[in-house]
């Protein structure tokens, strides 16, 4: 069954390119909600206390960087400004936090465990491949 689609995604160029925007958006919208709800919860300055107990200085200043990154760095991405490097950030922060909170948990985030690294792996790729399409040189989105 062929599924009626807009002229303006009548061709296969038009549909990768929305394709694109549309992963490239949804993943801006998940990054904004984490850094957003930590700070609309009052959840900055536990992180910040939960990263000195880590072993990081500046526990706090860190904590309102990520805050500000995921904030901001997610305006960014969804305008498609700076993909690449907010890309690589954001796989940064999400590495950071499968080694200092997901790891311990296994796999799963839901069903046979709780809180493991399955969607920080699932964000990493899609991170991945919308930043590489902005790489210079490669087909612009």
């Amino acid at each position: 069954m062929r599924l009626p689609l807009p002229s303006r995604l009548g061709t296969p160029e038009a549909r990768s390119r929305f394709g694109w925007i549309f992963l490239r958006v949804t993943l801006a919208a998940l990054l904004a909600a984490h850094g957003w709800g930590r700070w609309f919860a009052g959840g900055v300055p536990p992180f910040g206390t939960f990263l000195d107990s880590q072993g990081f200085p500046g526990g706090l200043f860190i904590a309102v960087a990520i805050t500000a990154i995921e904030i901001l760095g997610s305006i960014l991405l969804a305008l498609g400004r700076m993909v690449p490097l907010m890309a690589a950030i954001f796989i940064t922060i999400i590495v950071a936090g499968i080694f200092l909170v997901h790891a311990q948990h296994g796999w799963f985030v839901v069903g046979l465990g709780r809180n493991g690294v399955e969607f920080s792996v699932l964000m990493i790729a899609a991170l991945l491949c919308v930043g590489l399409q902005h790489v210079k040189g490669s087909r612009e989105v």
